[in-house]
């Protein structure tokens, strides 16, 4: 049996808190539009992203399913990134809409605001899932078989979670610690379910692409398809698969057109597809093509992020698990209320982005945060955050009071 090359992109733009001051709470309740030039615009921010990278990838994307008939691909598109795309870009949108029409890229299922809900509220989490099903079903027309929780966040118990909800396949790091001697290589049965596949991320190969493809002071740089091609078949030479995760923006934005990078992927693309034993396969494709080779426990959850490949990029310090827990807090009250505008604006605050710029690591973790945040630093970040959730506090207790004089 051929050699299966499972590529997934995931595609997402946060809504980035602008510099909120405690002065701002109770009086203005927009959180995310600032109105001047500067680089914490989000509008800004997504048309400058929008051309550098996802209007030139769809556009390669484009090219490569017309030009390869087996090539095929996964995505996941956030809901933070629809509602952007909708209001500046909705040519991008169009764009996704075609590469979907192919049949051969498949939409992966997700929580509609990139939160971390699953770990705070089963409630939250799942209405976040049903909100992102139903939108990807109007826009796209097609409904998720194969699910990837906010950050690649995977557990057992999650893996439970998705085998009851009916989903084929779920994506996951294929960290070290967890494989021990084992492969990511293969599909793989979770803990303790009965139908779903475990596929899991090539950790090294999709980080050669994704972090070390421009940098000149790595050992194998520059990164050919050759050698890449060469790499990827001699991770294969025992095992049906190669799996690539790693960001859309890595092609445009986290790498630069200058760097070569989407001349590199097509080259490889190209070079893969002229092999005689290689093809391609979607996520739940390659699920459902091969039998899982054993069975995988992870009851502690793995993430794909930060050397620990845990929660910690996220909720590591103070400052985090304080804005957590506040945050989801007033769960209850905020979805009571009823109040659309507010419901929105707190799930937008739920973004694990948010948590991700308040990370006060250092060495190399800390300049991956550092390069990601649109802050001075994580203090600031704090600052505006709490601010926000002062604020979502104080609409909730105007509902309550109005109800209360209502009644």
């Amino acid at each position: 049996m051929s050699r299966g090359l499972v590529i997934y992109l995931h595609v997402h733009q946060p809504y980035r808190i602008k510099p909120y001051s405690v002065f701002s709470v109770a009086h203005d309740h927009d959180y995310f539009n600032l109105r001047d030039d500067s680089d914490m615009n989000n509008e800004k921010i997504f048309h400058r992203i929008a051309e550098k990278s996802y209007r030139p990838m769809n556009k390669l994307l484009s090219k490569l399913l017309a030009h390869n008939p087996d090539f095929k691909i996964s995505l996941s598109i956030t809901g933070d990134f629809i509602d952007q795309a909708e209001t500046w870009a909705p040519d991008v949108l169009d764009d996704f809409r075609q590469l979907l029409a192919t049949g051969r890229v498949e939409l992966l299922g997700e929580t509609y605001y990139h939160s971390l809900a699953f770990f705070y509220s089963r409630d939250e989490f799942e209405a976040q899932v049903a909100l992102h099903r139903d939108k990807v079903k109007e826009l796209f027309g097609v409904t998720p078989t194969a699910f990837r929780n906010t950050e690649l966040a995977y557990n057992d118990e999650l893996a439970a979670w998705a085998d009851a909800a009916g989903y084929k396949a779920i994506i996951a790091e294929g960290w070290d610690q967890v494989l021990e001697w084992r492969s990511p290589n293969y599909v793989y049965q979770p803990h303790n379910t009965e139908h779903i596949r475990l596929l899991l991320k090539n950790y090294r190969l999709s980080d050669d692409i994704a972090f070390r493809f421009s940098n000149q002071g790595w050992a194998q740089w520059p990164l050919t398809a050759d050698k890449f091609l060469q790499w990827a078949q001699e991770s294969s030479t025992d095992s049906p698969l190669v799996n690539l995760f790693m960001d859309y923006e890595t092609f445009g934005e986290h790498q630069w057109a200058d760097t070569g990078i989407f001349e590199f992927f097509e080259d490889f693309i190209n070079k893969w597809s002229e092999q005689s034993d290689t093809t391609f396969y979607t996520v739940t494709e390659a699920a459902e093509t091969y039998e899982p080779t054993g069975e995988l426990s992870m009851p502690r959850t793995v993430t794909w992020a930060d050397n620990e490949r845990d929660l910690s990029a996220w909720v590591g310090n103070d400052m985090q698990r304080e804005i957590a827990r506040y945050l989801y807090a007033l769960e209850h009250d905020v979805v009571r209320s009823g109040d659309q505008d507010l419901i929105r604006d707190w799930r937008y605050l739920q973004s694990s982005d948010l948590l991700y710029y308040l990370s006060t690591k250092w060495l190399d973790d800390g300049d991956v945060h550092t390069y990601f945040s649109p802050y001075g630093s994580p203090y600031d970040a704090f600052l505006y955050y709490m601010n926000a959730i002062r604020d979502i506090r104080w609409r909730v207790m105007r509902h309550h009071d109005l109800g209360g004089a209502n009644g």
